[in-house]
């Protein structure tokens, strides 16, 4: 049998009746630590105990010393009854008692819990907080870990020096008040030992810290800034209520299209500038699309926000067994391959090859994409040479139509000509948009080389002859000018 007992936040008086009994048992004792004011009175009992501080000192870090406490509690237990103390107690912020429970669970060895105080209720009633609604308990190692909620206080825990405190300091800093008031407290329920602090969260990395530090940070101020999904989400609830924005109030999936494809246009375009700052706020554009559709999806029942987040979590976890699973993927290409053929395996349903490449791409990409798929079929040219000769054969096909007069037959020709083209592209791995984007980005600082050249001569453009026009094209060609598009 393993009995894990805590041993309350301070002195004796913290123990319950049943830790305290079990300790004094006669059974074998092993404490986690050693620093841990509990300690005194039980040399001062004659409780014989060993200690695991000495792993502490080999490991190269908490899970791995953990696993060595672990190892060392299931092998005493093999030879009869064992007592594991912890700080505080065993249920809240210790690691390695879920560790000890599992392996005894698999090895088929009873294990029990035996709770004393936590050095939650001591912490919490020395910073003057309560749990009347609620506290987000929160260990200092792992803070950078997991979500943390600006309305919402916290209990922080294994602050033991001032690298934690750094590290809680950063974690919280960008979403609270850099003034926002902490609460420090040492050595909390201890009489003549507590101390208190109260500290702005900008000065907690200047606090003197130790194994029995716990911060209590309460929730963000009302002016402090709204940096999280829930804001958005929030504010997005509030604009589409009865008493809301009758703009946003009226806006459904379809009205809201153009702007889902604006916005993601807007975005490309930062990206194409290099100008980080206009393409933070344009994504910031692009999330608010998505919680506008995810909010009226929510009032209709059809779907929320979680909902949305879940299934892209899903699919890029489904999608990349190679980091997920056992699945072995070493180049880009290969992970390319492994996503296309699972997602083709989930779009297994589907009738056509065709199928689900959606119509209101830009046309060339739908183009490439299109080509792509029937490709795959083997609905291919064989060679790109055999690309370029049938390019050369949908221009004289729009020479002929130019010459009917027809000039139905002129468009349905060109179109011919461009998708073979888009084929060629794909088969010379060149994106056809992009290309084409680029080639509209030189055109426009050309053109804009011509503008300039008119104005410093004093001249309109109709004023200058095609051949001028030409010559400031041609030397700004060679020049390989460029111009900023906005």
């Amino acid at each position: 049998m393993i009995s894990i007992t805590g041993l309350g936040p301070g002195r004796a008086p913290g123990l319950s009746l049943g830790a305290h009994d079990l300790l004094r048992s006669g059974r074998r004792v092993i404490l986690r630590t050693e620093r841990h004011p509990v300690v005194q009175d039980l040399r001062g009992w004659g409780v014989r105990f060993e200690t695991c501080d000495d792993l502490y000192e080999s490991g190269d870090s908490f899970d791995e010393v953990y696993d060595r406490i672990a190892g060392r509690v299931l092998e005493a237990a093999v030879g009869g009854d064992v007592v594991f103390g912890v700080p505080g107690h065993p249920s809240i912020g210790e690691a390695v008692v879920r560790l000890i429970l599992e392996r005894a669970a698999a090895a088929l060895i009873d294990a029990e819990l035996v709770g004393s105080a936590s050095f939650m209720e001591d912490a919490l009633g020395a910073a003057g907080g309560s749990l009347e609604s609620a506290l987000l308990i929160v260990d200092a190692l792992s803070i950078e870990t997991v979500p943390l909620p600006g309305d919402l206080p916290l209990l922080v825990f294994q602050v033991y020096d001032r690298a934690a405190a750094a590290r809680v300091k950063l974690a919280l800093i960008d979403a609270r008040s850099p003034d926002l008031e902490c609460v420090v407290v040492r050595s909390g329920g201890i009489r003549q030992a507590e101390q208190v602090e109260r500290i702005p969260l900008q000065r907690l990395d200047r606090i003197d810290a130790d194994h029995l530090t716990t911060v209590y940070v309460p929730p963000r101020t009302a002016d402090a800034p709204r940096r999280e999904l829930g804001d958005l989400v929030e504010v997005m609830r509030r604009l589409r209520a009865e008493d809301g924005c009758p703009w946003d109030r009226e806006q459904t999936h379809r009205s809201l299209r153009k702007w889902l494809v604006e916005e993601c246009y807007e975005a490309i375009d930062a990206i194409d500038q290099d100008d980080p700052d206009a393409l933070c706020e344009e994504l910031g554009d692009v999330l608010l699309q998505i919680v506008f559709h995810a909010q009226i999806g929510a009032e209709t029942g059809a779907f929320g926000i979680d909902d949305v987040i879940g299934r892209i979590v899903a699919k890029l976890i489904r999608r990349h067994p190679h980091v997920f699973g056992d699945g072995v993927a070493d180049t880009p290409e290969e992970v390319e391959r492994r996503w296309d053929a699972i997602k083709k395996a989930e779009k297994a349903d589907r009738r056509s090859a065709l199928d689900g490449v959606p119509a209101s791409l830009p046309a060339l990409h739908r183009a490439q994409e299109l080509g792509k798929r029937a490709a795959a079929t083997g609905f291919d040219w064989e060679r790109d040479a055999d690309v370029v000769a049938k390019i050369r054969e949908e221009t004289r096909e729009v020479e002929a139509a130019m010459a009917s007069g027809d000039g139905d037959a002129v468009g349905r020709e060109i179109g011919d000509l461009l998708f073979t083209v888009t084929n060629l592209a794909r088969r010379l791995g060149v994106d056809s948009e992009e290309a084409l984007r680029s080639m509209l980005a030189r055109f426009t600082a050309r053109f804009h080389r011509i503008e300039a050249e008119a104005a410093a001569r004093g001249v309109t453009l109709s004023e200058m002859t095609l051949a001028e026009m030409n010559a400031v094209w041609d030397r700004a060609k060679r020049e390989g000018t460029t111009f900023d598009v906005a």
